[in-house]
C-alpha cells in the first residue's frame, strides 16, 4: 500500500458518514490516472479542495473534522498527514471545474474520491515554480484526455488567488507551459 492508499484508508476507517473528498496533488495523479508513476506513492500527504458552495455544510460535519484529527495522529510517527485542505478560491482553477470533476474509483467505505480533471490539475501544479510541479504538468500533458484546446481556453479564464506570488508564479509557468506545448 503506498502512501496516499494509506491515509486514505486510516480516514476512511475514522469516518462515521460518506464524504466527498476532492483530492489534487500527487495522490490525485497516483489514484486518478492508471498510468501513474510508482513514485507519486511515496507522496507524504493528501490535499484536496473544498469547494465554497460546499463549505457550511462540510464544516458541520464533526465526523469528517474528528476523522482528519484522528488520522494525524494516527500516521505522525509515519511522517504522513492529511492537512492540506484548501477552499477552491486558494487554489488555480477554471470558473466551471466543479462540473468536471472526474471519480475515483479506489474501494472506500464512507469516503468517495475525486479529482479534478486533467486541465484543472494542470492548472493546479501552476501555483509554484517548481520542478516537481513541472515533471506532474508533463505528465497530465501526455494524458489520452488532455486536449490542449480545451487547455488553452481554461487557461485564459482560469482564477487566480489573490496573492501576487502565485499570480507570479502563473505567469512564468504560462510562458514555460506554451512553449512545452509547441515543441
Amino acid at each position: 500500500m503506498n502512501n496516499p492508499e494509506r491515509i486514505l484508508t486510516t480516514l476512511d476507517a475514522h469516518l462515521s458518514g460518506e464524504v466527498r473528498l476532492i483530492l489534487y496533488g500527487r495522490a490525485a495523479l497516483l489514484l486518478g490516472y492508471e498510468n501513474s508513476p510508482q513514485e507519486f506513492g511515496v507522496t507524504m500527504d493528501v490535499d484536496a479542495i473544498l469547494p465554497v458552495t460546499e463549505m457550511s455544510e462540510i464544516e458541520n460535519k464533526d465526523h469528517f473534522w474528528n476523522a482528519i484529527e484522528a488520522t494525524n495522529k494516527e500516521l505522525q510517527e509515519a511522517g504522513l498527514y492529511i492537512t492540506h485542505l484548501f477552499s477552491d478560491d486558494q487554489v488555480i482553477l477554471s470558473t466551471d471545474w466543479l462540473g468536471h470533476i472526474q471519480a475515483i474509483n479506489y474501494p472506500l467505505k464512507h469516503l468517495k474520491l475525486y479529482r479534478p480533471d486533467t486541465h484543472d490539475l494542470i492548472l493546479t501544479k501552476m501555483m509554484r515554480v517548481d520542478p516537481q510541479d513541472r515533471a506532474d504538468i508533463e505528465f497530465l500533458l501526455g494524458q489520452r484526455d488532455c486536449n490542449h484546446t480545451i487547455l488553452h481556453e481554461k487557461l485564459a479564464k482560469a482564477k487566480l488567488p489573490p496573492i501576487e506570488e502565485i499570480k507570479d508564479a502563473f505567469e512564468n509557468n504560462l510562458k514555460w507551459l506554451e512553449s512545452r506545448m509547441n515543441s
